[in-house]
């Protein structure tokens, strides 16, 4: 029963990664660079220590670009979509990595825990008995008093390597994808010509 749970579990998550993340980019209208800008600030968004404000961040990104440098405005929604990378599921070995690149960065490689107890730590910090604003509030506290800047060191080359090699993957998709539909197309009205 537990593995019949698991697999449709299984399924659904990669249905809503399908239809949430992948089906918006591919179907966009928009040139292919507008479409992988906007997977790019999302993932930029997303490999950040801060989950629970992402979509706001990636708001308050795409105000300013979208009037100061219209050249690289991005789809805002898409963008909010794709920081759902980092969720409930994935968040813990995530947060982890950025927690030991930025002590490794910041030449502290003693006291590195374990990731058992990082995650302990982290579900601690997670469960609040309050309100939505205030309990992001307790977590963001958390989250730097207990870790503090070498998380937040740790994520930047992370965020950096991942928005760049999710932007070049997008574009490369969008492009396939446009290049084979537009082949299909040619393909269709050729068969009905020779009809």
């Amino acid at each position: 029963m537990a593995n019949s749970l698991g697999r449709r579990l299984a399924t659904r998550f990669r249905r809503l990664i399908l239809y949430r993340l992948i089906m918006p980019v591919l179907r966009a209208k928009t040139p292919p660079e507008y479409t992988a800008r906007s997977v790019l600030f999302g993932m930029l968004v997303a490999m950040t220590p801060t989950v629970g404000v992402q979509m706001p961040i990636v708001f308050l990104i795409w105000l300013p670009i979208r009037y100061l440098r219209p050249q690289w405005n991005f789809n805002v929604v898409v963008a909010m979509a794709w920081t759902w990378v980092t969720n409930v599921f994935t968040l813990g070995p995530i947060y982890y990595v950025f927690l030991v690149t930025g002590r490794l960065m910041l030449g502290a490689e003693g006291g590195l825990t374990g990731y058992d107890e990082f995650a302990a730590m982290l579900q601690k910090s997670l469960d609040t008995d309050a309100g939505i604003v205030e309990s992001l509030w307790i977590y963001t506290v958390d989250l730097f008093r207990i870790w503090g800047v070498p998380m937040f060191v740790g994520s930047i080359p992370w965020a950096i390597l991942a928005s760049w090699l999710s932007y070049r993957w997008s574009l490369r998709l969008v492009n396939r994808f446009r290049r084979r539909r537009q082949e299909k197309a040619t393909a269709r009205r050729a068969m009905r010509q020779q009809s």
